[in-house]
């Protein structure tokens, strides 16, 4: 499993900093947020930086790479892993942590309800151009810039086993519905009322969803209940690295039930929101895909290799760091 990232020592002492000043309110170096709805300082350009993961696989390997990417432009890093949203992003707000990866909808929800209350209508969607207008509205009053989002896409996603697939000539979802055949739908217990869940798929797809198995999202004991044939869908995501391990093959979301999200790079204006920065995360943007970071993480996940090392060859592989 995870690995703990490069500078874990100096993420322990600053985990430290932000119980004692991101919980309790102090030592705060960003803008009040009265005063962020107008900001016209110059973006800052701090030549040390800290990249923040959230603590698993994948944002492990996300922040690896951007702070390989940063090194190779000239900046100091050092990475620090928090593993609530509900930390780190007010550290990001503070310039605590100065860059972190998010994923576009998720993000965009998640400021909104924080901004709005829970109950806010969701902003995020399946339209990309939307949901990031909808981000980067409510990120720039708390300080934040979205830099652009790039190619690699990690949202929900229902697979099969390749041999059900290969029985039923099914390649994606709408093909799945136009079968007519009942489907077992091995997910979490909110997927019975989640739009894009067991609702989606009846009223998008025409699948005949008879019941939701609670086994959780992408767990293994939702793989194996798929794999048995005790079910026959599971709700996982588009970089799942563990699939081929219990013979099972993604769907594609054809008519684009899933929100859009994209990963998206998310900076603190004030100390890294200069172009320095934007130039040297975006050279990820056009590279790096959703199969590619689903093998990444498999790297990890399955072949037990550590972050730095399986991003750092990613990078060489792709000519965007020297070896």
């Amino acid at each position: 499993m995870r690995r703990p990232p490069r500078g874990s020592c100096r993420a322990a002492a600053l985990v430290l900093v932000l119980v004692g000043c991101g919980v309790l309110g102090g030592c705060a170096t960003g803008p009040s947020l009265e005063a962020r709805g107008a900001v016209t300082a110059p973006p800052g350009d701090s030549r040390h930086l800290t990249v923040g993961s959230a603590g698993f696989t994948e944002s492990d390997l996300l922040a690896q790479m951007y702070a390989l990417l940063l090194e190779e432009a000239g900046y100091g890093t050092k990475i620090l892993s928090v593993t609530n949203r509900e930390l780190y992003e007010p550290a990001l707000e503070r310039g605590q942590i100065d860059v972190v990866a998010e994923y576009a909808a998720t993000f965009a929800d998640w400021l909104n309800a924080k901004a709005n209350g829970p109950d806010a209508p969701t902003v995020g969607s399946p339209d990309l151009a939307e949901t990031m207008t909808a981000l980067r509205a409510l990120a720039a009053p708390r300080g934040l810039v979205v830099l652009d989002p790039g190619r690699a896409v990690d949202q929900n996603a229902f697979a099969v086993t390749a041999a059900f697939a290969a029985e039923h000539g099914l390649k994606t979802l709408s093909d799945l519905g136009a079968t007519g055949l009942p489907v077992r739908l091995a997910a979490g217990d909110e997927c019975v009322r989640r739009p894009y869940c067991a609702p989606g798929l009846r009223e998008v797809y025409g699948i005949d969803v008879t019941a939701v198995d609670p086994k959780g999202v992408g767990t293994t004991p939702a793989k194996q209940a798929v794999q048995s044939g005790q079910d026959q869908l599971v709700l996982t995501t588009t970089t799942d690295a563990t699939l081929d391990e219990f013979g099972l093959v993604l769907l594609a979301d054809d008519k684009n039930l899933q929100n859009a999200d994209h990963i998206v790079p998310v900076v603190n204006r004030a100390r890294s929101g200069s172009e320095g920065v934007t130039r040297a995360l975006s050279r990820l943007n056009t590279v790096l895909t959703t199969a590619d970071l689903a093998r990444l993480n498999e790297q990890v996940d399955s072949w037990r290799r550590l972050p730095e090392d399986v991003a750092r060859n990613y990078l060489v592989g792709k000519g965007l760091v020297p070896h």
